[in-house]
């Protein structure tokens, strides 16, 4: 491979709790589709071609969340726990016809520097003078070519050793995003025709007041999160102000230190850890339509208000509400004279805040896990690497499922231990093992899976889709209480 080259990693461990009830810990905001046809991950790798090529693409995640991030790749879309779409597969194989980038894991979420870290000594490996654009797998970016251009101008600059960090040109006083203070206009210069400019500082997010006078001021940008550097500068930085991170990103990287250890990283961003404390800081002045997709505030950036300033999507009835965010899903939502609320309704959970508050949301979901209520991780629809379930309600001793199975796709040979199942066929044809025999089931077909006894399921069908429903019974019927034999997807539990 060529040395120099641009690569992208894709930052995509979060969680995005602040848009909760649809993003959650097992269907994340970057999975979501929020606009058009393709999710946050999915437009962002995207975006990137064909300046940069699918093969030159790194996605880096959490090893709580690599199962679900490659299955979306692998699979399609969600929302509100659906699938939505699926990737067009080779019938042969059942493999995706566009290679998919590759997963960087870490151990667990230790915030962005070590991240970008790990990162950065992948790549390195691969190409010594690599060039890497780090970008979040939740941004929403309106103008492909304008964005690769200004991608283009910022691998140029990042040539001499800086580190170049996007800065959004202000429209609004925004009070959600960190900002950048430039040096004077003379520090200024451009690169393919775009501006970048010396950094003076780094600033948290300000009040409204502060905000009014960066926009008046001038000067002023908003940080976008989005970078790109040289790989060994961005290790070089790290070795100078993260000393500890770095030494244990590469004794982990040598496999000399567990990846447990992992754990034990300072928990640090970037921009805290590095940005911040750099002489090699430049901003590139981005002209191009941006949102962070941080709260349910902004779908401002995403769906047209209507007349009354609200933004109704779903199955929504509305008499005279004004400045409001409706998101209906499979319920009729009716709302009556609502004045700058917001309220996102799902199949298992609604929220209800006003629009000023919707920071907090983020707040509400660590309270709902405090509360160890399972909708601050999981829908009603699972997604799985073989397809989804769905469950459609359950008691002490019983739940009942909807079980998706792609064509051409298995479950795991596997046991419960604690609970019996019964499937019926409802469309598609089922191929099931169950202890030593195999049967074929067709619709209005159905079988009975004792406690304890080895079985799988699995769909032979190249173009057609099964779908079961499941009654379980049993005294646990949770997850977890799975043991697998032998599993397609590599899993482990």
């Amino acid at each position: 491979m060529a040395k120099g080259k641009l690569y992208g990693i894709i930052l995509a461990g979060g969680v995005g709790s602040r848009f909760w009830p649809l993003s959650r810990a097992s269907a994340p905001k970057q999975l979501q589709e929020v606009a058009g046809t393709d999710s946050l991950l999915k437009g962002t790798i995207k975006r990137l071609s064909p300046l940069i090529p699918t093969d030159r693409i790194s996605i880096v995640t959490s090893q709580a969340q690599a199962e679900i991030t490659r299955t979306h790749l692998n699979f399609g879309n969600t929302q509100n726990g659906r699938t939505l779409k699926a990737s067009k597969k080779d019938k042969q194989t059942n493999q995706p016809l566009i290679k998919q980038p590759e997963l960087i894991i870490e151990p667990s979420g230790r915030n962005t520097a070590p991240a970008i870290g790990l990162a950065a000594l992948e790549l390195i490996k691969r190409d010594p003078d690599a060039i890497m654009a780090v970008l979040p797998a939740d941004h929403l970016i309106k103008s492909g070519p304008l964005f690769r251009k200004t991608l283009k101008a910022a691998a140029i600059a990042a040539k001499d050793n800086s580190l170049i960090t996007f800065g959004i040109v202000p429209t609004t006083p925004e009070t959600g995003y960190g900002y950048i203070k430039v040096k004077t206009p003379a520090s200024s210069k451009k690169t393919e025709g775009i501006k970048i400019k010396k950094v003076d500082r780094f600033i948290e997010k300000p009040d409204k007041r502060r905000a009014k006078k960066y926009l008046k001021d001038g000067g002023y940008y908003w940080n976008s999160g989005i970078f790109v550097w040289r790989a060994s500068a961005i290790l070089d930085e790290l070795k100078e102000h993260l000393p500890k991170v770095y030494k244990t990103l590469v004794a982990i990287d040598n496999g000399s230190i567990s990846a447990a250890d992992y754990d034990k990283i300072e928990s640090v961003s970037i921009d805290y850890g590095i940005m911040e404390r750099s002489k090699n800081v430049k901003v590139i002045e981005a002209t191009f339509p941006w949102s962070d997709m941080g709260s349910w505030t902004s779908l401002e950036d995403v769906y047209k208000a209507d007349k009354d300033g609200n933004i109704i999507q779903g199955r929504v009835v509305d008499i005279g509400s004004t400045g409001s965010y409706i998101i209906g899903s499979y319920r009729v939502v009716a709302t009556i004279g609502l004045k700058d609320l917001i309220i996102i309704d799902t199949p298992d959970a609604t929220l209800v805040c006003p629009k000023d508050k919707a920071q907090q949301v983020r707040d509400l979901v660590k309270i709902l896990k405090k509360k160890n209520y399972s909708e601050y991780e999981v829908h009603v629809t699972v997604n799985r690497p073989w397809g989804s379930y769905t469950v459609l309600e359950g008691g002490d001793n019983y739940k009942l499922k909807k079980i998706y199975v792609a064509p051409l796709s298995r479950l795991s040979l596997q046991m419960h231990r604690r609970r019996s199942e019964h499937w019926v066929v409802t469309s598609g044809r089922a191929l099931v093992q169950r202890g030593e025999e195999t049967v074929e089931l067709t619709e209005n077909q159905s079988t009975y899976i004792p406690k304890g006894v080895k079985h799988r399921l699995k769909n032979p069908s190249s173009d057609t889709p099964l779908v079961i429903i499941e009654v379980q019974n049993g005294d646990y019927l949770e997850e977890d209480d799975i043991v697998r034999f032998e599993d397609d997807y590599a899993r482990v539990k």
